[in-house]
């Protein structure tokens, strides 16, 4: 490759690559030339994939980001980790060898994009999923394959994912072209949708018989490997030390805060205030139609006190969550930002299975007691996640807008900062069980931060993770059991708070840069503007500065 290659001409051709590498991913982002393509994860695949990521490290590294204009300096260098990083997870952290979840997510992610968005006609997109179907077995056969061993944690969190993949092929794929009617077309999803039903069917057998008895690795990163993911994906430079005393001083800070709001609440220990007012929350089958109701005054409180630009856009629909998805308590499915068109956004809701003990769908609703339903309204919908990928539409650069560069502490620390700026803008004031839920909140994701570097830097159990989560965050002792889980598997769900901290130091530092001039629209506004992208890159965008990431 000649050294002088234009850097966009190199992005036009690795965001080719990886559209193709990652079907599932480009249809989410907006790109669908591969949607008749589920990835291949096969030995071989993995291979040549780590082949292709070695060629794209050595062209960019041609090309001297030196001579760049200033901005594509700054995207040289996200474009550099974000090789690095998907080379780092191949071939060190090696999830593709590790975890049999990752690949019914993958299916059930790649399924639910065609059903849900409507960007093509029905008939096309029920021929899409069919060409999809068909690939399932490759796909569940190189799970096979690839996942010799595997953490204990991680095969009953996959069994609950190909479980709920399997409800998703038999009961929601089926109702999602309801409305067509070409004969043809729908023997084909019949068709493969059973086929597909049963190589995964055959895969769950042997996960439960085989893979689960004998499933002794350990999940944890190391400290090493943990710092590095954190270094590649998120543009943090920190050691885990330094961020693990920030959060605990944090958690200290919140959990004083919240006794003194509890006591605005009501009289007593701080924990059963917040315990009492979680038994205010929407009846079973309620979540729904109570939380379309909250985005309602959400929006027109964000429009009526300047807090932040509203684009607009398609409508957001609010329903239940997927089968195949009710891992999560709440999620936003937001059009791609590289999509041609607009189209409706889905905000949905895990609410109680009605299979479940009484005690369990109680535990459940608790935690989605009003205050906390509020602030997951924020979070998901306005000002969060929905309004940022309205704000993303309008970025004009493709490394800034491809949700494939977006590096999660931005994307979750600025729906987690969502939540707390609402409440200081004074949302329903007169009302502090509001910001009590606001703080509990918070106290769970910087209990992510801990219990995430002390199970992969430490020597934690995942039941001595529940106990920190159950008794630093205050939360119910299943819920707290669920959150310590997902830190096996999702190493760095620590970017929420430290996203969080990371946007509040910026928007200090633009303050005083905008003395007399600042505002929290203009701020706000400015910041979007500049699209997704690691706060480092922000930082200089918007200031100036050049030092790496900074947190307090």
């Amino acid at each position: 490759m000649h050294p002088f290659e234009p850097f966009p001409h190199f992005v036009d051709d690795y965001l080719s690559f990886l559209h193709e590498a990652h079907p599932s991913l480009a249809a989410l982002d907006g790109v669908h030339l591969h949607d008749d393509l589920l990835e291949d994860l096969g030995r071989s695949a993995v291979d040549a994939h780590v082949r292709a990521l070695a060629g794209f490290s050595r062209r960019l590294h041609q090309i001297d980001g030196q001579l760049l204009p200033p901005v594509e300096q700054v995207e040289h260098r996200i474009v550099g980790s974000n090789v690095e990083a998907r080379m780092f997870e191949l071939e060190q952290v090696r999830t593709w060898e590790r975890n049999p979840q990752i690949y019914a997510d993958l299916i059930g992610t790649s399924l639910a994009g065609q059903a849900l968005f409507a960007f093509a006609p029905e008939a096309e997109r029920a021929r899409r999923v069919v060409s999809k179907l068909r690939q399932v077995p490759r796909l569940v056969q190189a799970a096979r394959d690839n996942v010799k061993e595997a953490p204990g944690i991680y095969v009953k969190a996959a069994l609950e994912a190909w479980r709920g993949t399997l409800r998703f092929l038999e009961v929601d794929l089926p109702r999602a072209f309801t409305s067509l009617d070409d004969l043809h077309i729908l023997g084909d999803l019949a068709d493969t949708s059973t086929e597909a039903a049963t190589a995964i069917r055959g895969y769950v057998e042997y996960l439960e018989t085989d893979l689960a008895p004998r499933a002794k690795a350990s999940f944890r990163l190391g400290r090493e490997k943990f710092e590095q993911k954190l270094r590649l994906d998120e543009g943090i430079t920190l050691n885990a030390d330094r961020i693990m005393s920030i959060a605990l001083r944090e958690l200290g800070r919140v959990q004083e805060e919240f006794s003194e709001v509890a006591a605005k609440v009501g009289p007593g220990d701080p924990v059963e205030v917040w315990r009492s007012t979680k038994s205010n929350h929407p009846e079973a089958g309620q979540l729904v139609a109570s939380a379309r109701a909250q985005l309602t005054e959400l929006l027109e409180f964000v429009e009526r006190n300047a807090i932040v630009s509203v684009p607009g856009g398609e409508p957001v629909v609010v329903g239940h969550t997927p089968d195949f998805f009710r891992w999560t308590m709440a999620s936003l499915w937001a059009p791609g930002p590289l999509e041609s068109k607009p189209s409706r956004a889905y905000y949905y809701l895990t609410d109680v299975d009605k299979s479940w003990t009484p005690e369990r769908q109680r535990e459940h609703l608790r935690d989605f007691n009003l205050p906390t339903l509020w602030n997951i309204s924020m979070h998901e919908v306005y000002p969060g996640h929905l309004l940022h990928a309205q704000h993303l539409r309008r970025v004009d650069s493709k490394v800034r807008k491809s949700s494939f560069f977006a590096p999660a502490s931005f994307t979750e620390g600025w729906a987690h900062y969502a939540e707390q700026l609402m409440v200081e803008a004074g949302f329903r004031r007169s009302e502090p069980a509001i910001r009590l839920g606001q703080l509990a909140e918070a106290l769970v994701r910087l209990a992510r931060v801990v219990v995430g570097i002390r199970l992969h830097c430490e020597d934690l159990s995942v039941e001595q993770g529940m106990r920190f989560f159950r008794d630093e965050a205050y939360l119910e002792e299943a819920t707290a059991r669920r959150e310590a889980e997902r830190g096996t598997f999702d190493p760095t769900y620590l970017v929420y708070s430290v996203g969080k901290l990371m946007l509040l130091k910026l928007r200090s530092d633009y303050k005083e840069r905008h003395a007399g001039r600042f505002s929290l629209r203009s701020f706000h506004d400015a910041l979007l503007a500049q699209g997704t992208a690691p706060f480092w890159a922000h930082r200089q965008l918007l200031l100036g500065d050049t030092a790496d990431a900074v947190l307090d």
